[in-house]
Parts: structure tokens; sequence; C-alpha cells
């Protein structure tokens, strides 16, 4: 596998199955090096869950393992056409094995992807998002708010709710990451980059004290009355930049959490790491993901995300 990656913890046995498909996808079907490091990334992080619940081999693989893999990836705010990717590379890697003749069966024989009950968000685009987060006029205070405030929902994967409750205690740049509350006021830490970390030292040092009055709050991020930011607030503020940006999707604050979801998993990050810094604690599978310590989330934050 790419040395370059966080490596990825897979069992022997399964990393030996997926060598022997890789080389079957650039011996014997010529796929192009894009294609092929598509699969690797994709199967990789695969095997890798499989290895955590105990899959010692693809033969013990079971439908309603490539089920429930399916739905965290759909519930961590993988894009649809992403998620139905990552199907067709598990299908024909266990197609394979089955033609070998390494196991009887494909447990993916008759995997459909997950209905959504709703409508997911959008998701943007890393060139989209670029375009977003530059709409901003940093000449003014709430051009600078307004920059801070949308950096620091994509870079950190923020919940709107935990934007605007977002106290100055809570950031903790000297060590790179943000102390958050979600749901149920469970508390994790974010790793944050420079680029979020730099637009939020600009605004709090020279817009927010011309947005604070004498009854303000120690909220971050502040509205034009010197009050606490409101959600319909964000939204506003969203909107305005999503038509500045011309884009023309369906753009909710959601979206920056999906698109901050979508961007680590496209660019490799491990699974698990995702899903702690997205603090997703209703996941019909979370039994099977580890304790990822700070510094590891931050070496997946700083490799993978496109801003850190």
């Amino acid at each position: 596998m790419n040395a370059s990656r966080i490596e990825q913890k897979v069992h022997p046995d399964l990393e030996t199955s997926l060598y022997q498909f890789l080389d079957f996808v650039r011996l014997e079907r010529g796929l192009s090096d894009n294609s092929i490091d598509a699969y690797e990334r994709d199967l990789a992080r695969y095997l890798t869950i499989q290895t955590d619940r105990g899959r010692t081999s693809t033969g013990l693989i079971t439908p309603g393992d490539v089920s429930d893999y399916i739905r965290v990836l759909d519930d961590l705010g993988l894009a649809p056409s992403s998620v139905a990717r990552n199907l067709t590379a598990i299908r024909v890697f266990h197609k394979f094995l089955v033609s070998e003749g390494v196991d009887p069966d494909n447990p993916t024989e008759n995997q459909r992807p997950p209905k959504v009950g709703r409508k997911l968000p959008e998701v943007l685009t890393v060139e989209e998002m670029s375009s977003l987060l530059e709409q901003p006029d940093l000449e003014t205070s709430l051009g600078t708010r307004d920059r801070a405030l949308l950096e620091m929902m994509y870079g950190a994967g923020l919940r709107v709710s935990e934007a605007i409750d977002l106290l100055q205690s809570q950031l903790i740049f000297d060590i790179d990451v943000v102390r958050v509350f979600g749901k149920g006021s469970k508390e994790r830490l974010v790793p944050i980059g420079g680029q979020a970390q730099s637009c939020v030292r600009r605004y709090l040092d020279t817009a927010r004290p011309e947005l604070t009055k004498p009854r303000s709050p120690q909220n971050v991020f502040l509205n034009f009355r010197g009050g606490r930011l409101s959600r319909m607030g964000v939204h506003k503020v969203l909107r305005k930049y999503v038509l500045a940006a011309g884009i023309g999707k369906a753009v909710s604050p959601h979206t920056m959490r999906h698109s901050f979801a979508t961007h680590l998993l496209e660019g490799g990050a491990d699974l698990r790491a995702v899903q702690e810094m997205l603090g997703h604690a209703d996941i019909s599978t979370t039994q099977i993901y580890t304790h990822i310590d700070r510094e590891y989330l931050k070496e997946v934050h700083r490799t993978f995300h496109p801003r850190a």
C-alpha cells in the first residue's frame, strides 16, 4: 500500500487479498494509476473496519458487515456518488475473490446503496468551497467575521449550533485544537488548520472589538448589535456568499459539515478519525470504532484537510 498515507491497520490476511486484487486490476485490466489509487484507498478503509470487527479473512465478511459499512459512509456525510463508488469497489473486490476461488460467496451480491430517509444537503467541491470562502470583504468588520465563521465551520466540521455557541475560551490554538460541545453536551477536541486559525485570530484582534458592546457575551461570533450570532444569522451569511460565488447548489450550514467529512474521506483519511472529529454518536456501528488520540487526529487533519 502507499506508504505516504497514514497507516491503516488491516489484518495481514485481508491485506494479502487486497494486494492480490490490486495486482489483478493493474496487470490484467490495465487500469490507470489514479483508478488503482482510488481502489486502494477505498478498500484499505473498508478492510480496516472489517479488521476492527474481527474479520480475519474475507470469507468471514457478511452481507450485514457490508451494509453497516455503507451506512456509516452515508451517516458521515460522504456524497451519494462517493458512497456508490465505494460500494462498486467493494463489489468488484469480492467478485474477484470468488472468481479466483479464494471465497465461496460474495457478500455484496444483493447489496444496494442505503435508502436515505431525508434529503442530504449538497456537498461542495474543494474548488467551490475555496470560492465561497474567498467572498467576504476583509476590509469590513462583518466581512472579517464572516470569513472567520465560514473557515471555522468548514475547518472543524462544526454544526451550526456548535459554531454560534463557541466561546473564546474554547479556542486552544496553542495546540491547534478547538474544544467543542456537541449534542448532549458531549465534549470533543477537534483539530483546526492554519488558515482557519489565521482568519479567526484576525477577526478576534481587529473586527470583534468593533462589534463588542458593554453587554456582549463571550461567544466568539457576534452580530452587528454585539449580541450572540443566531442560527438564522448564520443562514443569511452563508446564503449571501453562496450567491456571490455563483454556486447553484442548495447550500445550508450543514453543507459545510458534510463537505468537511467528504473532503477528508475523499483525500484518504481514516474513517474512524473522521467519525471522532465529527463527534458522531448515533451510528449503528459505533462499537467498531476505537479511541483515537488527539495527536493522531491532528495528523489526519493536517494530512487530508484541503485548508490545513
